[in-house]
């Protein structure tokens, strides 16, 4: 069993910045893919980012290639997701799940998932 705690999230203005952190607990974070998903209203939840157990490896939706970085602390069980040039269209829940295996961006693959936390960025 794994908890995971998203923080971070916030109100901000079109152009800036947040840092999102999800805390793990539970059993050994070092082996579990990490992924980003968010949800905006009325949307369905769609695939953010996610990155290897090790950290090497990391993938990005195109919407947010070149603004988000996904990174990941195997000694603080911690995941991140630097978020910058923020755009109105960022606007939604952001959820940090986890899976056993590959790299993966269809949510239904990831077993444990946090409550989220709201992100705002207003134009």
């Amino acid at each position: 069993q794994v908890q995971l705690v998203e923080s971070g999230g916030g109100l901000v203005q079109a152009g800036g910045s947040l840092r999102l952190s999800c805390a793990a607990s539970g059993r050994i974070f070092s082996s579990y893919v990490m992924g980003w998903f968010r949800q905006a209203p009325a949307k369905e939840r769609e695939f953010v980012a996610t990155i290897s157990s090790s950290g090497r490896i990391t993938d990005y939706a195109d919407s947010v290639k070149g603004r988000f970085t996904i990174s990941r602390d195997n000694a603080k069980n911690t995941v991140s997701l630097q978020m910058n040039s923020l755009r109105p269209e960022d606007t939604a829940v952001y959820y940090c799940a986890a899976r056993y295996g590959p790299n993966r961006r269809v949510e239904s693959e990831y077993r444990y998932w946090g409550q989220g936390t709201q992100v705002t960025v207003s134009s």
